[in-house]
């Protein structure tokens, strides 16, 4: 696939999650990146592997390298031809295309490593699963492990507030941030979520109180969405460093090492999954079924899988959860990548177990 149309898919990604300035810079550059004679162009039309969306995301390490330049000041051309101002396409891909020339070194850099957006709003979905297990397993705290965790500002989901169509809400009685998707289908339930333990994992974590970290999570909020910046300054008030450096596999093998009672183990990870190699991708499948195994009714165990898959809309937010025997599968809906959106299902209520014995 040519950079173009990779590019290209990206805009247009960008476009359905309300980013018009994003949709516009990238279809203006892919098409104008020289791979004969830019060193930039040629690593990323070079790229291995699934380079887009749902693989690498070459498109948005590209959009990332250049709004650091924005942030940091240290490139008056593209300052000027970033939001808040709007130029012409002329003036906009002389700019890029100027910063491509002048911080090469920077660019070079910023490539390596996957996006890490931390979008707070996907917390929504943590917030509904939570709810919906104190309510069917009610008087147990949860620990909390995220996969692909970035700088944890999502393992702090229980100081956020959701705010439903009826007018309630769930979570944080006294949130430092209320996320208010638009919610379809039916609401969760209302109960007491406790957490005792929070730890995420991966590869390059990134320490909430370091400068050059915050700079990363903002270079990946786009442009043209002051609110997603708005919120990632809020989550940064009460986060502290969570996150351990490692492979996602063998953390949570030694993380779910034995049963723990007394509380529910939540695992969950957002749109981190597709970037694990095939070895990370079985060892975490391999820890989760072992774990599954030991679990008891006193000692659970609940997965939330928040991915996007390729030909849906959206991601898929879907809950296990093991007591003991069979794992309990619940469909909680889809949601928009940034969380914007929340289709709750209307398969499979949204209600407490049966029984905590499932089967």
């Amino acid at each position: 696939m040519s950079l173009a149309a990779v590019f290209d898919a990206q805009a247009e990604a960008c476009e359905r999650l309300g980013s018009p300035f994003m949709a516009r810079m990238l279809r203006l550059c892919g098409p104008r990146l020289d791979t004969s004679s830019d060193p930039v162009a040629r690593r990323l039309a070079d790229w291995p592997g699934d380079v887009g969306a749902n693989g690498a995301a070459i498109a948005l390490r590209f959009a990332g390298a250049l709004h650091a330049l924005v942030l940091t000041g240290a490139d008056d051309d593209l300052i000027a031809a970033y939001p808040p101002h709007d130029v012409t396409e002329a003036t906009l891909w002389q700019a890029v295309d100027s910063a491509l020339r002048r911080h090469h070194t920077h660019i070079m850099h910023w490539l390596d490593s996957a996006p890490q957006t931390n979008e707070v709003r996907r917390s929504a979905a943590m917030i509904a699963a939570t709810q919906t297990l104190a309510s069917a397993l009610p008087g147990l705290p949860f620990r909390l492990s995220e996969l692909g965790a970035s700088a944890g500002l999502n393992l702090f989901f229980d100081r956020y507030a959701l705010a439903l169509p009826d007018g309630t809400t769930r979570g944080a009685a006294d949130p430092v941030i209320t996320l208010s998707p638009d919610w379809t289908g039916p609401l969760p339930p209302v109960a007491g979520v406790t957490v005792t333990d929070r730890r995420g994992v991966d590869l390059n974590p990134l320490d909430p109180s370091d400068p050059s970290a915050v700079l990363r999570l903002r270079s990946y909020t786009w442009p043209d969405q002051p609110d997603r910046m708005q919120r990632i300054d809020a989550a940064l008030t009460v986060a502290v460093p969570v996150v351990d450096r490692g492979d996602a596999g063998d953390w949570l093998r030694n993380r779910l090492a034995a049963p723990r009672p007394g509380v529910i183990d939540f695992v969950f990870h957002t749109i981190a999954w597709q970037y694990f190699p095939p070895e990370t991708d079985a060892a975490c499948r391999a820890a989760l079924d072992a774990a599954g195994k030991r679990a008891r009714p006193d000692a659970p165990l609940a997965h939330l899988w928040v991915e996007a898959e390729p030909e849906q809309s959206g991601a898929r937010v879907r809950l296990t959860l093991w007591t003991g025997g069979a794992p309990e599968v619940m469909e909680l809906g889809r949601m928009d990548p940034h969380g914007r959106r929340f289709d709750a299902s209307r398969d499979r209520d949204i209600r407490p177990l049966a029984s905590p014995h499932l089967s």
